[in-house]
């Protein structure tokens, strides 16, 4: 099995830079330009089989290269962040809440989505902050 490492975590790489790029296309659409395509069925359609091949490569990954989250700290903290950022990222989409609110949490859920990525390439809890101070 250890033989599909390297092909599935190009797999998750590539949809984390999807995945990234379209939430940040997609907010950038809908609340700098009030363009309404970003919230279209097909547009979400797309942005959610991507997240579904993210996340199976994830689930796979952790299997092969057993780290596990609650056990290895640096994914405990990945999966904490990725709560948080698709709780801001749902905020940054919902048409009830005021643009300049909806532009906060979408700024917000970039700077999660961004820190993940420290968080994943150091694999450390610290991400881009793991050699301050140190």
């Amino acid at each position: 099995m250890e033989d599909f490492y390297l092909p599935i975590r190009a797999v998750h790489i590539c949809a984390v830079t999807a995945s990234g790029l379209l939430f940040a296309v997609r907010g950038g659409a809908f609340n700098l330009s009030g363009a309404s395509w970003p919230r279209a069925f097909p547009v979400r359609l797309v942005s959610w089989i991507i997240d579904t091949i993210l996340l199976g490569a994830a689930l796979t990954l952790t299997v092969l290269v057993r780290q596990f989250p609650f056990v290895d700290h640096w994914l405990t903290v990945k999966v904490t962040l990725l709560v948080v950022y698709i709780g801001l990222g749902t905020q940054a989409f919902a048409a009830a809440r005021s643009r300049r609110m909806r532009i906060g949490f979408w700024l917000a859920a970039l700077a999660v989505f961004g820190f993940i990525v420290t968080v994943a390439r150091a694999h450390h809890p610290l991400g881009l902050f793991a050699g301050i101070g140190g």
